[in-house]
């Protein structure tokens, strides 16, 4: 059957469908039905129309009759451990395309400060300020450069610093409210810090030295703002683009995904702050145990914000068609 002879047997049920979600006439065996309709439709369009643009619609029509049915279903008391076994994970694969935006902007905005830094030494104290400078040559002067990290108590800077990156990241996330820009705009300027961070101790003669101090908390801390960054792209984006659904379901939605992606970044950045407040403050400690933590937390991320939700993802695609690659999903095992 051809596709538009196809839409066109099936477009007036499709509408009304659609018009019965919006007033919410959820009568749970006529909701089942048409379920079941819908996925026979939507199996249909998979084989014959695989690229098609009725292919998405009927997968958004038939995932929004699905979280329909299960919405007042009784939480599972390990409801909160699947929240990041599944929920999470699907959400960073769902999101990977705004996952790469954000990388690739974080990543240039870094390369930018940096190499502004090492061609103009007053780049460094237009960026972090001339207080924080000055105190840094202070503190290489006295032989410690990286002391800053150890000037407070351990609880109190581990309190300060991780509700300081939540908010950030919290931040991050608003911003997309901005039509995206501003997500855009908190992850460049935060990156630009970091490139003037580093290259102002290459200028020092200290890279080889302060690099490995800084990725201990900061493999961790940076690829959550990363992913914080990509939260607020979905954001930005469920109202840009909102596909086939009306602009404001989306945007609802793509605030919905996001603030998952947040939530789920909070165990990171407690993480992070432990480290932060309680391990690099040792400086001088063997490169062979600095490389160990960089190296675990390095795992740690690329496996959780990426190789966990591809391995999902190929688990889910034949047994669970509508659990990920669509927007507003929950995953259940």
């Amino acid at each position: 059957m051809r596709e538009a002879a196809f839409v066109k047997r099936n477009q007036a049920r499709w509408e009304q469908i659609e018009k019965d979600l919006q007033l919410q006439r959820n009568d749970p065996d006529r909701l089942a039905e048409i379920f079941i309709q819908l996925t026979d439709d939507l199996a249909f369009a998979r084989t014959q129309y695989p690229e098609s643009r009725v292919t998405l619609y009927l997968n958004n029509l038939a995932s929004k009759i699905h979280h329909t049915i299960y919405r007042n279903k009784r939480e599972d008391r390990r409801r909160f451990i699947a929240f990041w076994k599944y929920e999470v994970p699907a959400e960073l694969w769902n999101a990977r395309r705004e996952l790469t935006y954000a990388f690739l902007i974080f990543t240039f905005s870094i390369a930018i400060g940096y190499l502004s830094t090492l061609h103009d030494d007053t780049f460094a104290r237009l960026v972090l300020g001339d207080g924080y400078v000055n105190m840094t040559l202070e503190n290489i002067k006295n032989g410690e450069p990286m002391a800053v990290y150890g000037t407070a108590n351990e609880a109190d800077m581990f309190a300060q610093i991780t509700f300081n990156n939540i908010r950030v990241a919290f931040m991050a996330f608003a911003m997309g409210l901005v039509l995206s820009v501003g997500t855009a705009y908190m992850l460049f300027s935060n990156g630009v810090m970091v490139g003037a961070f580093v290259a102002f101790f290459q200028r020092e003669g200290l890279l080889a030295h302060a690099l490995p101090v800084i990725l201990l908390h900061g493999t961790i801390e940076l690829s959550s703002i990363v992913v914080a960054g990509a939260a607020g792209f979905v954001l930005g984006n469920g109202f840009l683009f909102p596909g086939t659904y009306p602009r404001l379901t989306a945007f609802r939605m793509g605030a919905k995904r996001g603030l998952k992606i947040i939530i789920g970044l909070v165990p990171m950045f407690v993480l992070a702050g432990f480290i932060e407040s309680f391990i690099t403050r040792y400086e001088f400690m063997p490169i062979a145990v600095k490389l160990c933590i960089i190296g675990l937390s390095a795992c740690l991320i690329l496996y959780y914000f990426v190789g966990y939700p591809y391995k999902l993802s190929l688990k889910w695609k034949n047994s669970h068609p509508l659990s990920f690659n669509r927007p507003g999903t929950s995953v259940k095992n």
